[in-house]
């Protein structure tokens, strides 16, 4: 037979992506081996599947494997396999042009771009599916020698990756496909390492490919105690994704093990959610909640995202595409069958499939969160105690999920000093007439507990919401009510909460009281004007002077501080002081204030209230050295 031996010139197009790939796209030239090994495992699965289709194809599928060797004196490494092949015509088509299509209006986008090296990885790369070409980042020459499964001759493929290519037919090849590359030196500060190096493929093996479904191989020279030097062919992948075997065929004692793998924990996980898509769009998933929040859960560097795998074949650590950032505690992989990726396998495309692996994983894990909350309800208590705080983020972020967090949210509240109540507890509590669900933000238990805010509250019987994480300041605003029952603040707006009949009883006293007052309010009003919007009286307090009340739509002083803190300028919000008629020093400050309403003291004592109301909800002083001064001065007056 005559041997057909060509020099071409890859297109002008190709030629320059090709360099690109090499110099531009890649950030990490260790997955060279992934992109290869990949292409090995697609070529073994496309053969079981054509001898299936085919029973007249003659092919052996007794042992389909993955070989890779070194040869360190040559620094060649090898990667071959034994399945579908490719024909000649299909290396000159899938190599030398890289793209069937595409390719010229990829750059010329790349053209029109003024940061070429900035942008194409992460927004002009399409479907090219060129991974092979991540070799010449490693190799200086690539020689391909493949025969399609049922032809009788063989195509070699060799190219230095400047811009031409040689091809020729073999008679001798073997059915499949090896890739021999012919690698550079080792460069440290390139971080190109010695791949003839043992140790070094494995990792990136186990690494990589470590749970793909076909056996790779790789020979291994041992040294016994008596100096004599032997070969052993290993299998250096363990071909065991624990995500796909069935519920029965895998151990508790193994997820766990798995799960300590993923995630770097020393300890057991608190849940194990598997999943199984099947049908146009299939994947797995084998998902995780710790027992513990990770100590840098808040902090900004926090990676977080589930491992995503393409047919066994690691593509990322931490895809955050997968899960959103209020279940960022969430560890696992996610294992599909057919996913869209650029290039490099690095950044995947938000396409549709993507988007609706996300809805369902987030509402996987949101109801074995009720199931637990039914179920266990030790295990979710620790689960809130140590996560609680971040789900209530997706209150905010996740509009379509927003009923169902509520639903597994436990808050402290008045009811229970050492239990948490689920929203739908606190509604069947809520008393006959009750419209709202009454709630209260601030640092601590003790301080909410103590503000003046809860007193007619505690009086009258009302169950109250104990709120003390800084999101809870964002989200009770964003989701506005429960069950039909909206959410009110015991420190906003005018609170009411007595019968109708008491309201009648205790209108004719109430009339009098503004009548009586009306001066001091008006004259507060003025004197205290740089602090406060309004002065008036009191339905909340029962033993308390004075507090301090937003507007019903008014930012609350803990949310503009948190503003402030993330360097937005914030307009001062005034607030309204609201006064006790009952008490003995607002009836005294009444009765100064008609009596000698020019007396400097009666203005001090203004002051003095305004600054009590401040402190009395945990707020702090614009002046407390003049407070100081002025309190000791009014106190040494009475000895």
């Amino acid at each position: 037979m005559e041997t057909q031996v060509e020099t071409l010139e890859f297109q002008a197009e190709a030629r320059q992506l090709l360099q690109l790939m090499v110099h531009s796209i890649y950030s990490n030239k260790d997955v060279f081996l992934r992109e290869l090994v990949s292409n090995a495992s697609d070529a073994l699965d496309r053969l079981r599947l054509a001898a299936y289709l085919d029973k007249d194809l003659e092919v052996d599928t007794s042992d389909l494997h993955i070989d890779l060797a070194v040869d360190k004196a040559a620094r060649v490494l090898t990667v071959r396999d034994n399945g579908i092949g490719m024909s000649r015509e299909d290396v000159v088509r899938l190599i030398g042009t890289i793209a069937k299509s595409g390719t010229a209006e990829f750059l010329k986008k790349l053209k029109e771009s003024k940061e070429a090296k900035d942008t194409v990885a992460s927004d002009l790369i399409g479907q090219f599916g060129v991974g092979f070409y991540s070799s010449f980042m490693v190799a200086d020459k690539v020689t391909l020698l493949t025969r399609h499964a049922g032809e009788a001759t063989g195509t070699r493929w060799e190219s230095s990756g400047e811009g031409t290519y040689t091809i020729e037919t073999v008679e001798d090849a073997p059915q499949g496909t090896a890739v021999m590359l012919h690698l550079k030196d080792e460069d440290a500060e390139d971080h190109l390492f010695d791949y003839t190096a043992e140790w070094k493929v494995k990792e990136l093996v186990r690494r990589y490919a470590d749970f793909i479904t076909w056996p790779i191989r790789m020979a291994a020279e041992r040294t016994d105690a008596e100096g004599e030097t032997t070969t052993e062919v290993e299998t250096v992948n363990s071909m065991k994704a624990l995500w796909a075997r069935a519920k029965d065929e895998a151990t508790e004692a193994e997820y766990h093990e798995f799960y300590k793998h993923v995630s770097h924990d020393w300890q057991d996980p608190l849940e194990t959610i598997r999943m199984q898509a099947e049908g146009t769009f299939e994947y797995q998933a084998l998902l995780f909640i710790p027992s513990h929040a990770p100590m840098d859960l808040f902090m900004r560097e926090h990676k977080r995202g589930v491992q995503l795998y393409v047919k066994r074949v690691f593509i990322m650590e931490d895809c955050e595409a997968l899960m959103p950032e209020y279940l960022r505690f969430v560890k696992g992989v996610v294992d599909a069958q057919d996913l869209s990726l650029n290039v490099s396998r690095e950044i995947l495309q938000q396409d549709r499939q993507i988007q609706l692996m996300r809805r369902r994983l987030v509402k996987k894990v949101l109801s074995t969160v009720k199931t637990m909350m039914a179920d266990r309800p030790e295990d979710y208590g620790t689960f809130w105690k140590e996560f609680g705080a971040v789900v209530k983020e997706g209150l905010l972020d996740d509009t379509d999920n927003r009923g169902t967090i509520l639903e597994i949210s436990s808050f402290d509240s008045t009811n229970d000093g050492e239990k948490v109540t689920t929203l739908r507890e606190y509604v069947e509590r809520m008393k006959d007439g009750q419209e709202h669900i009454y709630f209260a933000t601030g640092r601590t238990r003790s301080l909410i507990e103590n503000s003046p805010h809860m007193e007619a509250f505690k009086a009258k019987g009302f169950e109250v919401l104990v709120l003390t994480d800084p999101i809870d300041e964002m989200w009770v605003d964003a989701v506005g009510e429960f069950d039909g029952k909206r959410f009110q603040s015991i420190a906003k707006g005018e609170v009411d909460l007595d019968s109708e009949d008491e309201k009648k009883g205790d209108e004719p006293e109430r009339e009098q009281q503004k009548e009586e007052f009306s001066g001091l309010l008006a004259w507060l009003g003025t004197a205290l004007e740089e602090n406060v919007k309004e002065v008036r009286l009191s339905t909340r307090l029962t033993t308390s002077p004075a507090c301090l009340v937003g507007d019903t739509n008014d930012m609350t002083p803990a949310l503009e501080k948190m503003y402030r803190a993330m360097g937005q300028q914030m307009p001062k919000v005034k607030r309204i002081l609201e006064l006790n008629p009952e008490h003995a020093l607002v009836t005294g400050l009444r009765k100064a204030h008609e009596e000698k309403a020019d007396d400097p003291g009666i203005a001090e004592t203004a002051e003095l209230l305004y600054g009590m109301a401040l402190l009395g909800e945990g707020g702090e002083l614009s002046d407390p050295p003049r407070f100081a001064r002025v309190l000791a001065d009014r106190l040494s007056r009475t000895m």
